[in-house]
């Protein structure tokens, strides 16, 4: 079975619900940031006119993506052969899964896992040329997903989307996984405005992740979203994103 009817199945069983029962919490502080019993009273909506919200700003976010897109395709077809835009599947709301896209920021190279862990983008990737690391350093490299936006695959706030290969990897990791296909995945979210971005297989750090993700998904609101965006585009100005 596929990871994408995996989590539509847990979804659709009302299984989901049970899991807030058996989470492995590493340490009493990662049990105190997200405690088993909030999971009750998770918001499984987004707040009124969020979408709204995402049509309006993500149109005008995607006039000022036209003002950019020449530059930045200039400077990719100068770093490297290949196509400017790099699309890929990703899980989504419900676990659905969905072609996100992006800048292309790597060299197209063939890379196969030699074990059963995913392939995510570490400090120093050979893969990524300089003017690609200039992009993932400025959040640049997301833009497209303004696209998906628009689409209705995803919002301007929300949890990260991961490949479907992570997000397997780890289900098997943490069981309150799951509660993040609640909303819809963001461009940004909580955990990358507080300056955990950038791929990773560590544990501790995930588990930093998920929790902002799951408080995220319980105090979801228009005060948080805006906080959550002017955060991220604070750290985009100072070139402080963390990404790599």
């Amino acid at each position: 079975m596929s990871t994408e009817a995996q989590v539509q199945r847990v979804i659709q069983n009302g299984s989901i619900k049970t899991f807030k029962e058996n989470v492995d919490y590493k340490t009493e502080k990662d049990k105190e940031c997200v405690s088993p019993d909030a999971y009750q009273q998770l918001n499984t909506e987004s707040y009124p006119f969020k979408r709204i919200i995402d049509l309006l700003l993500g149109s005008i976010a995607f006039l000022g993506l036209f003002a950019l897109t020449p530059l930045i395709i200039v400077g990719i077809k100068l770093s490297s052969r290949g196509p400017v835009l790099f699309k890929q599947p990703r899980m989504g709301e419900e676990g659905r899964s969905f072609d996100c896209y992006k800048f292309r920021t790597m060299h197209v190279l063939e890379r196969t896992s030699t074990d059963e862990k995913p392939i995510v983008t570490e400090k120093g990737d050979s893969r990524i040329f300089p003017f690609g690391q200039f992009l993932r350093k400025t959040n640049l490299d997301e833009l497209p997903q303004l696209i998906n936006v628009l689409k209705g695959e995803m919002s301007l706030v929300g949890p990260r989307p991961y490949t479907l290969k992570e997000c397997a990897y780890w289900h098997q990791k943490f069981d309150d996984h799951y509660f993040r296909y609640m909303l819809k995945p963001g461009i940004t979210g909580f955990a990358q405005a507080e300056g955990y971005r950038g791929g990773t297989l560590d544990d501790d750090l995930m588990r930093k992740r998920l929790d902002f993700d799951l408080i995220y998904v319980e105090k979801t609101s228009l005060k948080l979203d805006i906080s959550i965006i002017y955060k991220t585009v604070k750290r985009m100005l100072v070139s402080n994103t963390n990404g790599h």
